[in-house]
């Protein structure tokens, strides 16, 4: 079977025909669970493959003052914009493109279902790319899938795996299974907190 090409019209179509088995409505309880307990409003935050940005609407909605978005789909980036309309060019920037092109730096990184996106070759470069947006002192947050698919995307993994990847960049504060994952995901996901050395 041919590897399909994962770039901005692969994604463009599962948008379009509604093909986002990994989106759940709202944002993921592990990620809420994680920005409840966030106490500076104004740090900056990056979303990379934001997808329908249910973790952007939840920051805004709760008083975040700088939330930066990116995805490679023009059709869902333009879905966004016009959901998020209100915050646009104040509290809230949209970026149609590639991550690996973005050239900015933030304190916090939200991670939900970008890495599983991506194609496994493409891992470590992923984890340098998260290293050199990240500010000083910066960290990843979010959940990774703790099992395997067949096929892809999504492209799971283990944490041996993820320790590997991540460990020679980052201090791994937190990965440890989701105690409050949505129940087809149960005992599948590992709540991350990765900080920049």
């Amino acid at each position: 079977m041919q590897q399909q090409k994962l770039d901005s019209e692969y994604w463009n179509k599962r948008y379009q025909n509604g093909d986002t088995g990994w989106d759940v409505g709202r944002i993921s309880d592990p990620l809420k669970a994680y920005v409840d307990q966030l106490k500076d409003k104004n740090i900056s935050i990056l979303i990379p493959g934001c997808g329908n940005a249910y973790e952007a609407t939840y920051l805004l909605q709760h008083g975040f003052t700088d939330v930066t978005l990116i995805d490679i789909s023009p059709s869902l980036v333009d879905h966004v914009k016009r959901n998020l309309s209100a915050y646009l060019g104040k509290e809230l920037k949209i970026i149609c493109g590639d991550f690996f092109e973005l050239d900015q730096h933030f304190d916090l990184i939200l991670e939900q279902t970008f890495f599983c996106a991506l194609d496994p070759s493409l891992r470590n470069r992923y984890a340098e790319k998260m290293h050199s947006l990240l500010n000083p002192g910066g960290k990843i947050a979010g959940v990774l899938f703790n099992r395997n698919f067949d096929g892809g995307p999504p492209f799971g993994g283990t944490k041996a795996e993820y320790e590997k990847i991540f460990s020679v960049q980052f201090k791994l504060e937190i990965m440890e299974e989701c105690y409050n994952s949505i129940s087809p995901r149960k005992g599948n996901e590992l709540f991350i907190k990765f900080l920049k050395v």
